[in-house]
């Protein structure tokens, strides 16, 4: 199975929090993992807020930069075409969706994904109704 996480999605590998199991399960069963390219620099921003609120240590977000990293070698990086940008335009005229969703939901559909995962249920919604196999996590 051909998988796409959107940072919230993949966030759940890292962060401990409801969901992460299920993300585990979905990716201990795809046979390729991809990510849109804006997926590592928004995760990064998100633990690094969580250290600066002190809800993250700072040597638990090195164990978790360190995972990340693995992981990203091991995946399809999705790159910021002017395809997927054309998509992304259409997505945001036909489903209230915020700029950086948008983008990764067109790197999924771009990328032909067999599932799409996000925690984010507008963007779940989108996925559905642009023809995406999504899954709520």
């Amino acid at each position: 199975m051909r998988l796409f996480l959107d940072t919230s999605a993949f966030a759940k590998r890292f962060l401990e929090e409801a969901g992460s199991d299920d993300v585990e399960s979905l990716c201990m069963r795809a046979s390729d993992l991809g990510l849109s390219v804006i997926c590592v620099p928004e995760l990064i921003s998100a633990m690094n807020r969580r250290v600066r609120e002190r809800s993250l240590s700072r040597r638990q977000y090195e164990v978790a930069k360190k995972r990340l990293a693995q992981d990203v070698s091991d995946a399809d990086i999705i790159q910021l075409t002017t395809a997927v940008v054309a998509r992304s335009v259409k997505m945001l005229e036909q489903n209230p969706l915020r700029a950086m969703d948008a983008l990764h939901l067109a790197c999924a559909a771009e990328w032909e994904a067999d599932v799409f995962a996000t925690s984010d249920l507008r963007q779940f919604n989108a996925a559905v109704a642009e023809g995406l196999h999504a899954v709520c996590v």
